[in-house]
């Protein structure tokens, strides 16, 4: 393999996709059942497709919608797998006393709705998330737990939420997971909108240099995060946006990041970043 080429794992999606059927470092069995019932659920379904009106529609941002939500919390499962896989410890339900596969749970929640704040206006957006990610949660919690858990799984998918933010620090590993799969949605295709609706600003025109991110098991650290860029502003992206997603997650020592400039048809600014 040369340097400029960044591989397809045998899987063929690059562990882009979690999979329910398939089988995992964690038990799954509850994470499945709520993942159904939440993309059954009309209110949270219908808070996924207004939050993104002012990301797109009125600031010309990148996608903040369902689309988003579908990635993140796809990403943050397979993030989570392979951190698992690779030995990763993990705090936050482990210190509340809940079980492991509420560490599934806490995830998939916060990454389904970490943005919904977004609704009430796209900046300063995390913290707009928590009241209306904790009335949400105060809803769906008591399908699947009692009163004492539900209240602690509330505060840590809520501190989850938050700590997407980089102005707040994870204090859990869970946490940690957000604020990286966040990141992680990089690819063109999320720019595609405010692309087309002549938006140029850095987040648009370097999203759309980014052609393919994937998650392989790593060698020195639990997790490789593979991206494919097609020019220089790709770099945005990895070193500005990912870098400093990773940095204070908890999770620098166990993901490394190899970007790579594919496009051989140019002068090459940035062949390759390791983070």
């Amino acid at each position: 393999m040369s340097d400029t080429e960044v591989p397809e794992p045998p899987d063929g999606n690059g562990h882009r996709i979690y999979d329910p059927e398939a089988d995992h470092s964690f038990p799954d069995e509850k994470v499945n059942r709520v993942l159904e019932y939440v993309r059954a659920d009309e209110e949270i379904q219908t808070y996924l497709e207004a939050q993104n009106v002012n990301a797109v529609d009125r600031k010309r941002y990148n996608d903040h919608g369902s689309k988003h939500i579908e990635i993140v919390t796809n990403r943050a499962l397979c993030l989570y797998d392979l951190l698992k896989a690779g030995g990763v410890d993990f705090n936050g339900a482990k210190q509340q006393g809940l079980e492991e596969a509420d560490e599934a749970v806490i995830i998939a929640l916060a990454a389904t709705l970490h943005d919904v704040g977004h609704l009430v206006h796209r900046d300063e957006h995390a913290y707009y998330s928590i009241p209306l990610a904790a009335d949400i949660l105060q809803r769906i919690l008591p399908e699947f737990y009692g009163l004492a858990d539900s209240v602690r799984m509330k505060g840590e998918v809520l501190h989850a939420i938050l700590c997407h933010h980089t102005a707040e620090t994870p204090l859990t590993t869970e946490a940690g997971v957000i604020r990286v799969a966040d990141a992680l949605d990089m690819e063109r295709g999320r720019s595609r909108i405010p692309y087309e609706q002549g938006g140029r600003g850095i987040n648009t025109l370097s999203s759309q240099a980014i052609d393919r991110v994937s998650l392989h098991p790593g060698t020195a650290s639990a997790v490789m995060v593979e991206i494919a860029m097609t020019n220089a502003a790709g770099v945005y992206q990895v070193d500005n946006l990912l870098k400093s997603k990773l940095k204070g997650s908890g999770l620098e020592d166990d993901i490394r990041i190899v970007a790579v400039n594919t496009n051989e048809a140019r002068e090459q600014l940035v062949e390759r970043i390791e983070l």
